[in-house]
């Protein structure tokens, strides 16, 4: 087996292992409805908790309006949004617990259409504290996929 072939091979392993680690560490929600509908409700689920959107990324719009200057035609998302917001109340629990929390903050929901599938979800946190926000990641995603 050559050095090459060996390379190649470690690196599809770890490619394959990447992606299973990083669909691991998503949680995702089938939503059944429009896209403008699946943001609506995401907004929604986000206020009803109290809370207020800071900001809302347009990742899917971004990718679609930069591929062609990177050299790329792949159509990746049919629309993609990120809902940014915090939370005082539990942002307060899990960095009293660790100041080093504060890398999650702010916390992100997210909406994405591809293939006419349309889903929700959100990134799984560490073990511990951070659940508590995960916890809420949760409540506001089923909220929105009317789960």
């Amino acid at each position: 087996m050559t050095a090459l072939f060996k390379t190649t091979a470690i690196a599809a392993t770890l490619s394959l292992a990447a992606m299973h680690a990083f669909a691991e560490a998503t949680t995702l929600y089938p939503f059944d409805g429009s896209f403008d509908d699946a943001t609506f409700a995401v907004e929604n689920a986000i206020v009803s908790q109290g809370l207020v959107v800071d900001w809302v990324s347009h990742v899917g719009e971004m990718l679609a309006r930069t591929g062609a200057d990177l050299g790329s035609e792949v159509t990746i998302f049919d629309n993609a949004d990120i809902y940014m917001f915090c939370s005082a109340v539990v942002s307060r629990q899990v960095m009293e617990a660790d100041p080093l929390n504060i890398a999650y903050c702010p916390y992100g929901v997210f909406v994405f259409e591809r293939d006419g599938e349309i889903n929700i979800g959100y990134r799984n946190l560490p073990e511990g504290e951070m659940q508590a926000v995960q916890e809420l990641l949760d409540e506001i995603a089923r909220d929105a996929a009317g789960q």
